[in-house]
């Protein structure tokens, strides 16, 4: 490296970038970021920045996502797709330890085996914002879950401030983005022109100043930051967006409010909005044996509030209806998930709204329940949107 490990931001183009995935996996991580499959930008095992999505972006609207190429060939050109980090800390499926049965006795067997050392590259602010909530729920307190810490505290993480905002985006409002403010070893800044990239890395440990001595790269300017942080400000002019000051009274205030109604019309219950969130995190326990009784596992799954079993206790199921759990669900995000852990459950991320199949706007139903619109008022941008 030139002298840029003694400098908070330094410049390192593509070809410096492609030591990046082969730095991290010297050190035994496992990179993974994301890559275009089934129509899609997901989040799989990198092994070359050409696996990256170059050249993609998506369109988003409620209940519609679709991609589409750019014409400037940018690695990170695009915002969030259907999945979030989570589920490489916090697994759909982790088996928590099996029973085996032995001349009439039964052992115990504990789950061996060191966990995945994961490097995440690509992780936007509003994701960031999704981990540090999970880490409040799921690594702290007294009842901290295992293999989420333990994945979790030996993560390597390689932020990208979005210098573009998805129709669907609220990160701004939701004060968590575009920027990635911490929580990131390095942090990236993607600067797309004449059919090449640049990016301004910002140091974010000593990890992260160990990774990029292995790159070439050179101390920033002040023109190019500059260049940079407009590109990230552009970003947080975004159309949508919830007005979080007191909200956590109002939505209390109003229980009973006829909206819900209007919304559990709408709602098929799918879960979709709980699958795709970054920071949702319910799960149900289920046991399973062999036909011949001798051995049996215990495996955790994740699981949703909007299933009608979620809920249910001795007698049948709290919530039974599609206004008590959609009320639930949004709640909880916005105003009991603050008396839980501190702060909000929702991060802008946009998710719920894009995958959505009835489309359905959480900015635009906390807007009706603050303003006071009554129920049969029809959401003004589903109409714009062509998604009514």
């Amino acid at each position: 490296m030139s002298a840029a490990g003694a400098h908070t931001r330094a410049v390192v183009d593509r070809g410096a970038l492609e030591k990046l995935i082969p730095s991290l996996e010297s050190r035994g991580y496992q990179v993974v970021g994301p890559v275009v499959r089934d129509g899609a930008i997901v989040y799989d095992t990198l092994k070359s920045l050409d696996e990256l999505p170059a050249g993609w972006t998506e369109e988003q609207q409620p209940g519609r996502y679709r991609l589409r190429k750019r014409e400037d060939g940018a690695l990170f050109g695009y915002t969030v797709g259907p999945q979030s980090w989570k589920k490489f800390f916090h697994p759909p499926e982790v088996r928590l330890f099996q029973v085996q049965r032995n001349n009439g006795t039964f052992h115990i067997l504990e789950e061996t085996g060191p966990p995945p050392r994961y490097a995440l590259l690509g992780v936007r602010a509003c994701e960031l914002a999704a981990i540090e909530a999970q880490d409040r729920v799921l690594a702290q307190g007294r009842f901290a879950d295992t293999v989420y810490r333990a994945r979790r505290q030996q993560a390597f993480i390689v932020a990208v401030h979005c210098t573009e905002s998805a129709p669907t985006c609220f990160c701004a409002s939701m004060r968590t983005g575009p920027r990635a403010a911490a929580g990131f070893d390095l942090a990236l800044t993607e600067i797309a022109e004449d059919g090449a990239s640049r990016f301004v890395v910002d140091i974010g440990s000593s990890q992260g100043a160990e990774i990029l001595q292995q790159m070439e790269s050179h101390p920033a300017s002040p023109e190019i930051c500059r260049h940079a942080d407009e590109a990230v400000a552009r970003a947080a002019q975004q159309s949508r967006a919830i007005d979080i000051d007191g909200l956590h009274d109002k939505l209390e205030e109003s229980f009973d409010h006829p909206r819900w109604d209007d919304i559990a019309r709408r709602c098929l219950t799918c879960g979709n909005c709980t699958l795709v969130c970054p920071t949702c995190f319910c799960t149900t326990v289920e046991d399973t044996s062999d036909v011949t009784c001798q051995h049996a596992e215990r495996w955790r799954k994740w699981d949703s509030c909007f299933t009608q079993t979620f809920s249910y206790i001795h007698g049948g199921s709290v919530r039974q209806s599609a206004k008590s759990r959609y009320r639930q669900w949004m709640m909880h995000k916005l105003a009991f998930w603050t008396d839980q852990f501190g702060g909000s459950g929702c991060v802008g991320c946009g998710r719920c709204i894009t995958w959505c199949p009835a489309a359905i706007d959480i900015t635009e139903e906390v807007r009706a329940i603050r303003d006071g619109i009554p129920a049969s008022t029809t959401q003004s941008r589903e109409k714009d949107d062509g998604n009514t």
